[in-house]
């Protein structure tokens, strides 16, 4: 009942590994590095992706995602949204019918424009429960007050994962749609970007408190036409996440944003930053989902068009101000 398998030693990964691992659980993580498995078993560190922070004891890793699962009868996704399939596809068939599949990645695959809970269900054939909100890793690794949402289709499993992943200083809400939850957790990153170029522009508070909320409509109106509950984007995995992701540097997705802002090249910063910023590649995914859905998405699409067609932000930021005016709820 307690063996828990984390897929993905990212500093999310990691976090909820230390975090479960406190709570006296039997969790294994699972690493695509030999030499991160062996930094968690034998020196209780995770250098690359969370450094500074002392793993419990207890915990274990391995980068033989077979030995990960052996035990465990909760899996839990924390890999890069485009890289799930090729991680989870030689467990297809592996699994059992007591085995809880819990999703904690965000994003849009490109091609098939699936969510993370999509491709999992498609790949293991079992339903997909949705841990998202916002939440830093660092600072839950430091144990400070985060609180964040899982949804998915049972009740009685909600409620046992409600307990499972809740601490004094982790709290978590429950909820019966995790498309709406997948939804919010992957445009707020697109949105995140933009809202870094705004900052690195200098065009002001008034601008982002703007562009944060035409930013949730743009989430709202996908997820509407996806049949997400359109309450779901006033929570943890909606507003809750979009405001905390455009407006610090600890995001990744603000910072590729804001040094795209400042003129560095998505090669520049590539390169100098650890760590995967989902809405580089989500922005093009949800550029095809968008038209493919005939949803109007804005701030997406200037994202993009600066991110893969070399629009400057500045011209972006104009177009954007200088569209067709029109009502402000339609």
């Amino acid at each position: 009942m307690s063996y828990i398998a984390i897929i993905g030693a990212g500093s999310w990964g990691t976090t909820l590994a230390c975090l479960l691992s406190k709570k006296g659980f039997d969790v294994i993580i699972w690493a695509r590095e030999k030499e991160i498995a062996d930094a968690v078993n034998y020196k209780k560190e995770n250098p690359l992706y969370l450094p500074e922070i002392k793993l419990p004891d207890s915990l274990t890793a391995t980068d033989d995602i077979f030995e990960a699962i052996k035990k465990a009868r909760f899996i839990v996704n924390v890999v890069p949204t485009q890289h799930i399939r090729s991680v989870f596809a030689p467990l297809k068939g592996k699994l059992n019918d007591e085995n809880i599949i819990v999703s904690a990645s965000k994003g849009i695959e490109k091609e098939t424009l699936k969510t993370p809970s999509m491709i999992l269900e498609e790949i293991l054939n079992k339903n997909v429960y949705v841990l998202s909100g916002p939440s830093f890793a660092i600072e839950v690794a430091q144990e400070k007050p985060t609180a964040v949402t899982i949804s998915g289709e049972d009740k009685t499993l909600r409620l046992l994962l409600q307990e499972i992943f809740s601490t004094p200083y982790f709290r978590v809400y429950e909820h019966d749609d995790p498309l709406g939850a997948e939804i919010g957790g992957a445009v707020k990153n697109v949105i995140a970007i933009a809202a870094g170029i705004c900052d690195a522009l200098e065009l002001g508070n008034n601008a982002r408190a703007a562009l944060i909320t035409r930013g949730l409509h743009e989430i709202i109106r996908l997820g509407k036409k996806m049949g997400a509950k359109e309450i779901t984007f006033s929570g943890l995995s909606g507003l809750g996440d979009l405001f905390l992701t455009c407006t610090s540097k600890l995001s990744r997705n603000f910072t590729v944003g804001y040094r795209l802002g400042r003129g560095e090249s998505l090669q520049e910063i590539s390169k100098s930053m650890r760590g995967v910023a989902e809405g580089v590649e989500t922005s093009l995914s949800l550029m095809q989902l968008s038209k493919k859905l005939d949803v109007e998405m804005p701030i997406t699409s200037e994202v993009y068009q600066v991110i893969y067609e070399g629009k400057s932000p500045q011209q972006a930021a104009w177009d954007l101000m200088n569209r067709t005016l029109k009502p402000e709820f339609y």
